[in-house]
């Protein structure tokens, strides 16, 4: 059966994203994804090649129409080769990267909403100093790292930076901990990323 997944208008990770459960459902065999920018398109077509699937491209009126066959052999759809639920982010910042705070809110959010699309590869996400802004009363982020939550993932804020923010009281996902708890998650860790 073909499935059709119209993400014109959607931001980044959105189109890789649904492209992407698209093709987890067992009775697909064809999805046609349509993207209207070429960073989507680029996006779209290189999951399609991380996937090993045959994928035909036609423009039309400003917008890409990205055609994915699955093989007879497309099982394992996991992006992330030797996962292990043992990998620990640890984020030490509200914004990801660096030069505008704005766009780097938006990425942040964006990194967050994609570890919750990514099933059993993490273990712990932890909140230090300004990352802490993420999991209190207010973040953009919150329900996404509900969502993790939800799943298993272990969420732990720095008691010491939500009392030093003054947030200990909006706290609004995960616990409060404290740097032997973090520390001791870190080197316990097979991966660790930190932000």
């Amino acid at each position: 059966m073909k499935k059709t997944v119209d993400a014109r208008g959607l931001t980044c990770p959105q189109p890789v994203v649904l492209t992407k459960n698209a093709l987890e459902e067992e009775e697909i065999s064809e999805v046609i994804t349509i993207v209207d920018n070429k960073t989507a398109f680029e996006n779209v077509s290189r999951l399609a090649q991380t996937l090993k699937m045959e994928c035909k491209v036609d423009e039309k009126e400003g917008s890409y129409y990205i055609d994915i066959l699955k093989s007879e052999t497309s099982e394992n759809l996991s992006l992330v080769e030797n996962s292990s639920a043992d990998t620990v982010v640890l984020i030490c910042g509200n914004v990801l990267g660096r030069g505008d705070d704005k766009l780097g809110a938006l990425l942040m959010k964006n990194f967050i909403y994609t570890l919750s699309q990514v099933e059993g590869t993490l273990k712990s996400l932890i909140f230090m100093n300004g990352g802490v802004l993420l999991s209190t009363e207010g973040s953009e982020a919150l329900e996404q790292i509900r969502l993790l939550e939800e799943s298993g993932v272990e969420v732990l804020s720095c008691g010491t930076c939500l009392d030093s923010f003054q947030l200990s009281d909006k706290l609004r996902v995960g616990i409060a901990t404290n740097m032997y708890s973090i520390v001791e998650r870190l080197s316990g860790a097979a991966k660790v990323i930190m932000l």
